[in-house]
């Protein structure tokens, strides 16, 4: 009996010791059989270590140094990093940043959704290809175009904005140069803020959703409302995860718009972390204080996108909750 149970035990050892080595035998037989497939991914993975992965892992090595980007190059240890919290400019930028972020989150779930929703339970599906159509055609005009178009609007002088606010005879004001009101200024272009590529992933989302579900929720008594809180915006969690990760590395990356339509000012009210690492790098020569800001921008970009997709339930979460 106990020679059995040793036996027993021993093929039990040798199954699980050779389990792992099974399986990896199993993969590298697969890539040998199709060797010849990844060779067209071959010169994607080289493009990709050429202009992303050695740019990323330079300034990750630039950041230690006092460097201008040319002939002087200095030892600095984690000084670089240390000056990102010592600078004044650079904690403002963070504010201005974690206001955007805010503004942009609440932004980019409600109004994109909202549409995608509506769009959705249109009966006349002309009239809902007709509205897709018509929030994805702005999407061809470039992000420039559209920053100096509300140039425009803003300008002091000539600017839709103040020319409409005098007809009605409210107070004018130079948006961009002012103090108090130049950031959100920022945060209003884009107005309605239904971005047709987060209203696009949206509506995917509610499009997927099984049809017996919105049955049965009908015969339930559900309403319209009812049914998109308990029902639909469960089942699009998975979209908007993917729409908060995208906001915030676009919050946390971005500087086109303050360095287009204030370069930062008036004075520092308008500075954001991605603008401040461009000033170093490009007006102040301080590459290795650029490369640092880089790298922690990424650390932090990293942190939120993780926290994301740990605490964030998903779609597939919930049906198996």
């Amino acid at each position: 009996m106990h020679t059995l149970d040793r036996d027993v035990g021993q093929v039990s050892a040798m199954d699980v010791s050779t389990k792992p080595r099974s399986r990896f035998m199993l993969t590298v037989g697969r890539m040998r059989r199709r060797s010849f497939c990844y060779l067209f991914l071959l010169p994607t993975f080289v493009l990709l270590a050429m202009f992303n992965y050695w740019p990323a892992l330079s300034a990750l090595y630039h950041s230690f140094f006092q460097w201008n980007g040319a002939n002087f190059k200095e030892w600095y240890g984690l000084q670089n990093f240390l000056q990102i919290f010592r600078d004044s400019v650079m904690r403002t930028a963070f504010k201005n940043m974690f206001i955007i972020s805010g503004f942009g989150l609440v932004i980019s779930i409600t109004f994109p959704l909202a549409a995608a929703a509506l769009i959705f339970h249109l009966q006349d599906l002309k009239f809902a290809y007709f509205y897709r159509v018509m929030y994805v055609v702005p999407m061809v005009v470039p992000g420039m175009v559209t920053l100096m178009i509300w140039r425009f609007i803003y300008n002091p002088q000539v600017g839709l904005l103040n020319a409409l606010l005098e007809a009605i005879g409210l107070p004018t004001r130079i948006w961009l140069g002012d103090f108090q009101y130049a950031l959100y200024a920022l945060i209003f272009i884009g107005f309605p803020w239904v971005a047709g590529t987060s209203m696009l992933i949206y509506l995917a989302g509610l499009q997927g959703i099984e049809p017996s579900l919105l049955d049965a929720a009908a015969i339930d008594g559900a309403s319209g409302l009812k049914r998109f809180w308990y029902l639909e915006l469960p089942l699009v969690a998975s979209q908007i995860k993917l729409i908060v990760i995208l906001t915030l590395i676009g919050a946390i990356q971005g500087f086109q718009g303050p360095l287009v339509m204030t370069g930062g000012g008036p004075g520092t009210t308008t500075m954001v972390p991605g603008l401040w690492l461009y000033k170093n790098a490009m007006n102040y020569n301080k590459m290795g204080y650029a490369c640092a800001i880089g790298t922690f921008l990424f650390i932090v970009t990293m942190g939120l996108t993780f926290i994301n997709l740990r605490f964030v339930q998903s779609s597939a979460e919930f049906e198996g909750a």
